[in-house]
């Protein structure tokens, strides 16, 4: 008995929702780990040389498990270490402003606050370093109820921690037979599929590139305007500079603000500007300007494009957006050319027929 075209019909739309299905509920198993995937990937793509190096000489899985555990020294580990201490010069600092108040160093802020208690007698209290003090309490007690909501994302973060690092151990390991398949399932022709790869392989590599320039500009911009200024530890905060400049939307300002305002309540306007001058103003001009230009010398898209594909893949993805935002829009525009001249090609065979 032969299949009549309405069941052939029904089978293949059962195929389909099936297929359908089946990807969703495989979105929703990966979906908690999406990001984790992604920043393994992308470490695998830049760090790729140095496995394959490693792999011709020891061997594939004890190269992975190498470039796996160089990773991590060179990137987590002292990122974990900034963290720390950035906290702790936070609180010292902190410390040191309240005492200057209190020991009468910033006498016209004292004088400010009187003008207001006595314009607001309600609403601002009488003694500044008193105010401080129950502000400081009340944001102690604040971070303590907070607690139990910063050791789950603590432990949040270390477990995804933990998925990246296995997940970067198997792609140095098995990348081949991943890029195969991928080969395989592309819908391509070989050149296309072969020049789309290498696009988004340099891609990669030139947004991880913009991104540690774009770092190394802020950072040492931003120890020379501490250095300039008289602020302590120039090269421990711009090195906390570089670092917070992978941030998104708040970046460097996490630093160079607090330090704008303390030069400012000392007395240092001058400095204060110039402070603003140099991270706030010149910084960003530099990092708008160079980091396209690395990106563009990958990719064939104007240097326009390819800053408005990174503030906006920065406001859909975060931080991971400096990455997939050029890579994203370089390989639409690919599939773009490829569309163009089939299109061309078919209208070209079907003016011929009718001439």
């Amino acid at each position: 008995m032969t299949e009549t075209s309405a069941q052939k019909r029904v089978g293949t739309v059962l195929f389909y929702a099936i297929v359908a299905i089946l990807a969703y509920l495989s979105f929703l198993i990966f979906r908690p780990f999406l990001d984790a995937i992604v920043w393994a990937a992308v470490l695998v793509v830049v760090s790729s040389p140095v496995n394959d190096w490693l792999a011709k000489k020891y061997g594939r899985t004890l190269a992975a498990t190498a470039a796996t555990a160089g990773v991590m020294l060179l990137l987590i580990l002292p990122t974990l270490f900034i963290m720390s201490a950035f906290i702790q010069q936070g609180i010292e600092a902190g410390r040191s402003i309240q005492a200057g108040i209190a020991n009468g160093k910033f006498n016209w802020v004292n004088h400010i606050w009187a003008d207001l208690q006595a314009r607001f007698p309600n609403a601002v209290p009488t003694d500044l370093a008193t105010a401080l003090d129950k502000y400081a309490e009340q944001v102690a007690g604040f971070l303590a109820g907070q607690l139990g909501t910063i050791l789950k994302n603590s432990a949040s973060f270390l477990f995804h921690l933990c998925v990246t690092l296995l997940v970067m151990f198997y792609l140095y390991r098995d990348g081949d037979k991943v890029m195969a398949r991928l080969r395989e399932v592309l819908p391509f022709e070989d050149a296309h599929r072969e020049r789309m790869i290498r696009d988004a392989r340099d891609l990669i590599v030139a947004s991880v590139t913009s991104s540690l320039v774009a770092a190394a500009i802020h950072g040492v911009f931003g120890g020379i305007a501490f250095a300039a200024t008289g602020l302590s530890s120039p090269i421990f905060w711009g090195v906390m500079i570089a670092f917070c400049s992978f941030i998104p939307v708040v970046g460097t300002a996490l630093i160079w603000v607090p330090a704008t305002v303390a030069l400012f309540l000392e007395g240092h306007h001058i400095g204060a500007i110039v402070v603003v001058a140099i991270c706030g103003v010149l910084v960003n001009v530099l990092e708008n300007v160079v980091r396209p230009w690395v990106i563009s010398g990958r990719a064939e898209m104007s240097g326009l494009l390819v800053f408005i594909s990174v503030l906006g893949g920065i406001a859909v993805f975060g931080l991971l957006g400096v990455v997939l935002g050029p890579t994203i829009v370089a390989l639409a525009a690919s599939m773009l050319e490829l569309y163009a001249p089939l299109h061309g090609a078919t209208e070209t065979k079907a003016a011929q027929g009718s001439s």
